[in-house]
């Protein structure tokens, strides 16, 4: 049996010493079974089985029953997979020595022979035995197990083929490929398990380009942790479908370019002659490498949970706008879940009566908003009746449309529940929704989102749970005399390129209150924001901030800012990419602030300040993309450029709000 194996069931009674992790574990094996198998809290007895992850059950595999049970390893939480690799497997390794502590950490706890697998693939599966474990290698040393036990996709498939197979492969699989078969003993339990974070580690954490990686940093804190918070995310719903795909495609084409580039590199030094296909190859390899950088940084900043949130995430919206109907008629919808006869009668008599010699319009009743807005055409309208309507699908409002509540917003509520990526999508030419309140449940994006077009809300109520209002690029964005509240990111996020109008709002109790996101970038210009009368209160973060990239002279300049509001963490995404990845994510908006104290700013003058602060801010970036601008029409042989063009980018105005009981203060800079 290996060394530290497992009593008391599969547990040793004693507890962990808190300061011992890592290879102290060494020493003391019980204690390195015991931190695989249980949480921090110590037990007294085999009691300690009914913890989470204290104990594995058996899982019959898929496909036909004559397989044994194997054991059941693949329902980790997140904080067992993390407390294993952190405290007894990776520690404070480098990428190009996880497989040798990966190899050590084997040989404490796996058991070098006795126990039987189902070799599994995606064309067979098949019953082995362990006879020999090679750690260095991170393979098992197999027979076929008695009885022959085989499941293939192929009938052809005989013993006499697999025999032939075992022997290509010198009788040695990968342990990832192998699932313990169920002991009920606790012999094997520490085996299975040590195997089930080998395979999920090379299945979901590891990449092919790890190890060539910049090698001086913690590779845990680096790689390992943000990939495994990314993966338990997508577990729980908690990021984007859309985003999903992308990051899969992403990683798809990473591998794709990683593996030309590797046959390149090896064609190459196989190459002694100086010719004009080594160049050819040399030139096409330095493609290759910057493509492959390329998408290694977008794959970082959907993995940071931080920057996936500073940036997050730009999908293209699929709703198609119906435009006017083929009658050419527009209608009215009226929603009601029960229609009395004094409320007809209001509606008669405000909303429904025609005026002389208006078109006349047809009228639709619904029982709920979402079959409303479905139904909906071109300038067409949906007023809502007083009530509380609970919808489970998205809003998708593709045409121009007049979506009103009649009454109150707190009379007029509209739930989402379930589970779905947004509430309202927002694609038409000119949108216009008022008097409603939208309560957010189980969200993955934000309350509304603005794709595209002009959406205008006034005297609404909007209770968030992620992210509020999104304003994405080329859309047009009008709040008026609204409440928005709870948002967990920002309660309103303006992309670049953007037009956005807040006036006399309320926005407060969420993480940021406005969130105005600056890629100094040719393809991006500056939102252009007007900001008049609204009040920022109560908010985690800063009132508003203003994310940025670190370019010129700003690194020294925000760096030398000795005023805690203006503060900016430098998150560089080249020239020293890991610098900071090491710092714990929760500190990152903290903008190098310190504590965070809560204050209030009542003195008109400093309400001002926090104005002009914002202000100033905007005019600096429309400078400097101004700049840029001219810098790259000069290098195009264009000597001078339009002034006059590049000035409108600017805001629009920012007067009169203000800034009460913020976190970090009234306005601060993230750089990244």
């Amino acid at each position: 049996m290996a060394d530290g194996s497992l009593t008391c069931g599969g547990l040793e009674a004693a507890a962990v010493s808190p300061e011992r992790t890592g290879w102290a574990a060494e020493q003391e094996p019980a204690s390195l079974e015991k931190g695989l198998f249980q949480d921090e809290d110590s037990c007294s007895d085999c009691s300690c089985h009914d913890k989470p992850g204290s104990s594995l059950q058996s899982f019959m595999p898929e496909g036909k029953t004559f397989f044994p049970e194997i054991f059941q390893t693949n329902q980790l939480l997140f904080y067992e997979r993390f407390r294993a690799y952190q405290d007894y497997i990776l520690a404070d390794c480098k990428a190009s020595e996880v497989q040798e502590f990966t190899a050590e950490f084997l040989e404490k706890v796996l058991e070098p022979s006795g126990w039987r697998a189902v070799w599994h693939t995606n064309v067979f599966k098949v019953l082995v035995e362990a006879t020999d474990v090679d750690f260095a290698a991170l393979k098992a040393v197999v027979r076929l197990a008695e009885p022959y036990l085989c499941d293939s996709q192929v009938s052809t498939f005989t013993m006499e083929c697999m025999k032939e197979l075992l022997d290509l492969k010198e009788y040695r699989l990968p342990l990832q490929e192998l699932w313990v078969v169920f002991d009920d003993s606790g012999v094997f339990d520490q085996t299975a398990l040590a195997i089930e974070h080998v395979r999920f580690f090379y299945q979901n954490i590891w990449r092919s380009w790890d190890e060539e990686e910049e090698d001086e940093y913690d590779y845990f804190v680096r790689c390992v942790e943000p990939r495994l918070r990314l993966h338990y995310d997508i577990l729980e719903d908690r990021v984007p479908s859309g985003l999903i795909v992308d990051y899969r495609n992403l990683l798809s084409q990473c591998e794709e370019s990683y593996r030309k580039f590797l046959n390149l590199r090896s064609s190459l030094s196989n190459c002694n002659s100086d010719s004009e296909q080594e160049n050819i190859s040399m030139v096409e390899g330095l493609k290759l490498y910057s493509e492959m950088e390329q998408l290694k940084q977008k794959l970082k900043l959907i993995e940071n949970p931080l920057l996936r949130y500073v940036f997050g995430y730009q999908k293209n919206s699929n709703i198609q706008a119906k435009g006017v109907r083929p009658s050419g008629q527009k209608v009215t919808h009226v929603v009601s879940s029960t229609m009395m006869a004094g409320l007809l009668r209001s509606l008669l008599t405000d909303r429904l009566c025609q005026e002389p010699g208006e078109e006349e319009r047809e009228i639709q009743f619904h029982s709920d908003p979402l079959s409303a807005i479905n139904a909906c055409f071109e300038g067409d309208t949906v007023i809502v009746c007083p009530g509380h309507y609970v919808v489970h699908g998205t809003f998708s409002i593709a045409d121009s449309i007049e979506l009103e509540g009649y009454g109150l917003p707190d009379d007029i509520v509209i739930e989402k529940r379930g589970k779905g990526d947004t509430f309202v999508d927002c694609t038409g030419a000119d949108i216009k929704i008022s008097c409603i309140k939208f309560v957010q449940h189980d969200a993955v994006e934000g309350i509304l989102i603005v794709h595209g077009g002009k959406t205008t809300l006034e005297n609404c109520v909007l209770q968030c749970e992620t992210t509020g209002v999104t304003v994405r690029t080329s859309a047009e964005f009008l709040m008026k005399n609204s409440d928005l509240y709870g948002a967990k990111g920002a309660g309103i996020e303006i992309y670049p390129g953007s037009q956005c109008t807040l006036s006399d709002n309320g926005i407060h109790h969420c993480k940021e209150g406005i969130l105005i996101k600056d890629f100094l970038d040719e393809h991006y210009d500056i939102p252009k924001i007007s900001m008049v009368n609204n009040i920022i209160h109560n908010n985690e973060g800063y009132g508003v901030v203003l994310v940025k990239p670190t370019i010129f002279s700003d690194l020294q300049e925000n760096a030398e800012d000795g005023t805690e509001e203006n503060k900016a963490l430098k998150i560089q995404t080249s020239g020293e990419p890991d610098v900071t990845e090491g710092v714990d994510l929760e500190e990152l908006m903290q903008c190098a602030t310190g504590k965070m104290e809560l204050y209030a700013r009542t003195d008109p003058s400093e309400q001002v300040e926090g104005n002009c602060e914002i202000v100033n801010e905007l005019i600096a970036a429309s400078t400097q993309k101004g700049q840029m601008k001219k810098k790259r029409l000069s290098e195009l042989g264009i000597t001078q450029a339009d002034d006059n063009l590049m000035s409108q980018e600017m805001f629009v105005g920012i007067v009169g709000n203000q800034f009460k009981w913020n976190g970090k203060g009234s306005f601060g800079t993230f750089l990244f």
